[in-house]
């Protein structure tokens, strides 16, 4: 079906809209990545979306398409899930500890991709703290063994995908590939132990419940979080909300800790703001060799990581019960 049918079931304003099929949209989102439509007919999609909003349907068939067209991403013979960080918001005001995270991680012996591109122009992005620290980045898929980290543009993941999020520069609109990159895992293996841990994170509450649904739907597993200026990474300030997925199935739930209940001291200090670069890159090499405490929400955020990793490797009903223990409700 061509592209100037959907747009009109979906272009019809915000109450006469109807919302695609799961395969439709990724019969959609398939032409969009394969260039099969003209720059007007991919213009009048993103703003139709934008309006729109993506149902959870929608955005299963747009991560189908996507996930079809990625590389097969060579496997480790020692089985283990790679954790996947999606960076494509940058700081603005706070420092960049999304490096951090994946050091830490590292530290533990996970493996560890983060992907991502330019961000705007005001904001520091992962790539510019991961060339100060003198990290790997990677051009095409390669095995990544225990404590490797690794960074690579969309692009070279996937170069449609990467063109599609540009537009959000000439038009000044977010659309479907923004949602995309934040719950894609690029691993994919054939089961729970090869495939990826994605960090997903959302900015406004009210889309926790629909990106979890679409990980269901997907039996995609991840530590969903509410994010850090858009970033997965905690807050050094607060714990925020998190919820456990393995294979799309929910297995902790926990809530936000706000800066007034955290126990005052060192290790819960936020970190200096405004920093560039290269002073980003000293404060993690600060943290990472224990020269500077790493902030509480973050430590526990590596905590909950670690086991959802460690279960699913394990991927029996012991290991997913043993995650309840992150469990906490709201006070």
């Amino acid at each position: 079906m061509s592209i100037s049918h959907y747009i009109k079931e979906i272009g019809r304003g915000t109450k006469g809209a109807r919302s695609l099929t799961r395969a439709q949209a990724c019969d959609l989102m398939g032409q969009v990545l394969d260039g099969q439509v003209s720059d007007l007919e991919l213009g009048g999609f993103c703003i139709a979306m934008r309006f729109k909003g993506e149902s959870t349907e929608e955005l299963a068939g747009f991560l189908d398409a996507t996930q079809q067209r990625l590389p097969a991403w060579p496997q480790s013979a020692t089985a283990q899930p790679v954790v996947v960080i999606p960076s494509y918001n940058g700081s603005r005001k706070l420092a960049n500890l999304t490096p951090l995270l994946a050091g830490l991680l590292t530290k533990k012996g996970l493996p560890v991709l983060v992907h991502g591109c330019d961000t705007d122009d005001k904001r520091l992005g992962t790539d510019e703290v991961w060339q100060q620290l003198g990290w790997t980045s990677i051009e095409r898929p390669t095995v990544l063994e225990a404590g490797d980290k690794v960074w690579m543009q969309t692009r070279h993941l996937l170069a449609p995908l990467a063109r599609l999020l540009q537009i959000r520069r000439q038009m000044g609109l977010r659309n479907p590939a923004h949602s995309i990159v934040k719950l894609l895992d690029p691993i994919h293996g054939t089961d729970t132990a090869r495939s990826g841990l994605v960090l997903a994170s959302y900015t406004h509450p009210a889309y926790a419940l629909p990106m979890a649904e679409t990980l269901a739907l997907r039996n995609t597993s991840a530590l969903l979080v509410r994010g850090t200026e858009g970033e997965a990474v905690a807050a050094p300030h607060r714990e925020p909300a998190s919820m456990g997925v393995i294979a799309g199935e929910i297995c902790f739930e926990r809530s936000a800790i706000h800066s007034s209940q955290l126990i005052l001291g060192a290790e819960n200090t936020p970190p200096e703001q405004d920093l560039n670069a290269q002073q980003t890159a000293q404060l993690t090499e600060e943290m990472l060799s224990g020269q500077r405490p790493v902030p509480a929400p973050i430590a526990q955020q590596v905590d909950q990581i670690v086991a959802l990793h460690h279960a699913m490797q394990t991927n029996n009903a012991q290991g997913r019960a043993s995650l309840q223990a992150f469990n906490r409700s709201p006070d």
